[in-house]
């Protein structure tokens, strides 16, 4: 970095000229006043902000029918009103001023009036970047620069900016190239976020499009934009990036090896949209998680589970290892449950019996009619298997299948089918054994298993 240059120096000392100049000028006796009046009004404006606050929240709170975005809106306010009376009861001073004395009297208050309501707009606009942290840099950014534009500073300050700079060979980058390629790229990258938002809006409602296409086709126009956004933001600033070509080279090797699961996850994403092996909807399973997709992105995929609990699981994961997809060609479900009854009763009945007591359950396709076979003749019962079809795999498979044992229950219970278990009897022989005491010992218990 150039250190003490004697275009550093020459910016400095034009700086400090402004800054002496600008203090000079808001010491003379009729600023003093104006500054006075100013120092009122935020006062007023402070306690009018704290007064009608509690009222302003609890309307925004019985506004139950309105949409997050308008009520979101109402809470920014909220947290403004500071601004927003200042800037009002500054301006009717300047207007009454205005009226009865010189312009100039008002001058100061008409600048502080001019600087808060810009504040206002600033706090409002920025509310379209959803990133904290960045929306907090740029209305700072947006605050300090609409400050220093009204008092006249951008000058200065622009040059003492640019004398502070780094040069590599035939690059010079000051740090007031810096600042517009942040502010630009910045503003570039809020408008290409809001449009890949209404172009994702609009594909969402278009059913022509399957869902695997409207992520992917999202996606790409997300990047397209994001990278047109920096490349012109970096280009309007007047950047020469041929020269970065080869340390970009250099930086991608090195971050090609160095990131290889991540790079892995973002490829295992596109090919699971393009294959459309998975979709948003979808009921898998993938190891012990079983849920539904909630969200196809762009290193994980998101699912939710019966239970409330979301699991990020990496594509790679989804493209080498295997996943049941229950509704990947269509909804329909199979499910199987198995039970034994008694060989007292007639296994025809007992078919029939089941068949029915499985139809009366809501979730169980009416159209495909549940079956029942004899899978064998197990040592305590004749042992049956019940299959039978749903379409709503995400309702949930434990729920359905206890929906379905408890008609097989009732049923059962109403027709006299005796559901049998194994059991053991205990049978008690009076054998007498001699002991050294001379008494007689207890009966040895003999085990018997049986039905």
């Amino acid at each position: 970095m150039e250190q003490l240059t004697p275009d550093m120096v020459d910016a400095a000392e034009g700086l400090w000229a402004h800054v002496r100049l600008f203090m000079q000028t808001m010491l003379l006796p009729w600023r003093l006043y104006q500054i006075a009046g100013i120092v009122g009004l935020a006062a007023v404006a402070w306690l009018a902000a704290r007064i009608v606050s509690p009222y302003f929240t609890a309307w925004l709170r019985s506004r139950e029918g309105w949409p997050k975005g308008r009520l979101r809106l109402g809470l920014v306010i909220d947290r403004r009103l500071w601004l927003l009376f200042f800037a009002l009861f500054a301006w009717i001073t300047v207007l009454v001023m205005r009226e009865v004395t010189w312009p100039s009297r008002s001058q100061l208050i008409a600048l502080a009036a001019v600087v808060t309501t810009a504040w206002f707009f600033i706090g409002l606009l920025v509310r379209v970047i959803s990133n904290r942290f960045l929306r907090r840099i740029v209305t700072w950014g947006a605050w300090i620069w609409v400050t220093l534009y009204f008092i006249g500073f951008t000058q200065p300050v622009a040059q003492f900016l640019d004398s502070i700079a780094l040069t590599f060979g035939d690059i010079r980058i000051s740090l007031l190239t810096v600042v517009k390629a942040a502010a630009v790229s910045g503003l570039l990258i809020a408008g290409a976020r809001l449009l890949s938002r209404f172009v994702t809006g609009r594909l969402a409602t278009n059913e022509d499009i399957s869902p695997s296409m409207r992520v992917l086709t999202a996606k790409l126009l997300q990047v397209v934009l994001f990278t047109v956004a920096i490349v012109v933001g970096l280009k309007a600033v007047g950047l020469d990036l041929t020269g970065l070509a080869v340390f970009s080279g250099a930086v991608g090797i090195g971050l090609g090896f160095g990131l290889q699961k991540v790079v892995s996850n973002l490829v295992s994403g596109v090919i699971i949209l393009l294959d459309k092996s998975i979709k948003p909807g979808d009921v898998i399973s993938i190891g012990d998680t079983f849920g539904w997709i909630e969200e196809l992105g762009a290193r994980y995929v998101s699912v939710v589970t019966r239970d409330g609990k979301e699991y990020l699981i990496p594509n790679e994961d989804l493209v080498t290892g295997q996943v049941v997809n229950w509704s990947h060609t269509n909804n329909f479900v199979r499910l199987d449950l198995k039970f034994g009854t008694s060989y007292d009763d007639d296994p025809h009945e007992v078919s029939k019996i089941a068949i029915n007591a499985a139809m009366t359950v809501k979730r169980v396709m009416a159209q495909r009619t549940p079956v029942c076979w004899i899978t064998g003749f197990g040592d305590s019962s004749v042992d049956y298997v019940l299959r039978f079809w749903i379409t709503d795999a995400e309702g949930g498979l434990t729920n359905v299948r206890g929906q379905v044992f408890l008609a097989l229950w009732d049923a059962f219970k109403k027709n006299g089918i005796s559901i049998p278990f194994p059991q053991r009897e205990v049978r008690l022989l009076n054998e007498q054994i001699a002991v050294s005491e001379g008494k007689s010992a207890p009966p040895r218990p003999e085990f018997v298993s049986g039905d």
